[in-house]
C-alpha cells in the first residue's frame, strides 16, 4: 500500500497541477463588488483571485464577502452593490506558493485553502492550484500503486 510519505518523495515538482492564469477567473481591485458577482455567478465559484495591474494577486474575492457588503439590517441591498470596489470587499489574505516549491507545501496550504495562487520568483501570478486536484491527484496515484 502507498504512504503519504512515499508519494510526496515522488512527486516534489508541483507544476504539473496548476491552471494556468490565462485560464483562471479572476478580477481586478479597481472592478465593481457587482462586476465581481457577476464572474463569480458566470464561472461557478465561489471565490477568485484578485489581481493588480502589475500581476500581483492582491487577495481573493468571494460571494460571501460581497454579499456581507451589501447586508442590511432589513434587507440585501443589492443596489449598493455599484458602490463598492473589488479592494472594498476582499480578503487581502492568500495562500501564496512558488511553482518549485514541494507537494508536500502544497498539500499543508490545502488544508485551509480552496486554491493556492502560485507565483513565480518576483511574485507575479502565473496560475492556480485547487485543492480538488490536488486530492485527485492523491485519488489517482494510490488507486495507481494499488492496481501493481
Amino acid at each position: 500500500m502507498l504512504s503519504i510519505r512515499d508519494f510526496t518523495l515522488r512527486h516534489e515538482d508541483i507544476r504539473r497541477m496548476v491552471i494556468d492564469a490565462e485560464d483562471v477567473a479572476c478580477v481586478h481591485p479597481a472592478h465593481s463588488a457587482e462586476h465581481a458577482l457577476l464572474v463569480l455567478i458566470k464561472s461557478g465559484y465561489s471565490a477568485i483571485p484578485v489581481v493588480a495591474s502589475d500581476g500581483k494577486v492582491v487577495g481573493t474575492i468571494s460571494k460571501t464577502l460581497i454579499l456581507d457588503k451589501i447586508l442590511g439590517l432589513e434587507r440585501i441591498e443589492f443596489e449598493a452593490l455599484s458602490t463598492y470596489t473589488v479592494a472594498d470587499a476582499m480578503n487581502p489574505e492568500v495562500a501564496r506558493i512558488a511553482s518549485d516549491q514541494s507537494f508536500m507545501r502544497a498539500l499543508q496550504l490545502s488544508i485551509d485553502w480552496p486554491f493556492l495562487c502560485v507565483e513565480n520568483d518576483e511574485g507575479i501570478f502565473t496560475g492556480l492550484m485547487t485543492r480538488r486536484g490536488i486530492l485527485a491527484l492523491i485519488h489517482h496515484e494510490i488507486q495507481r500503486e494499488n492496481r501493481d
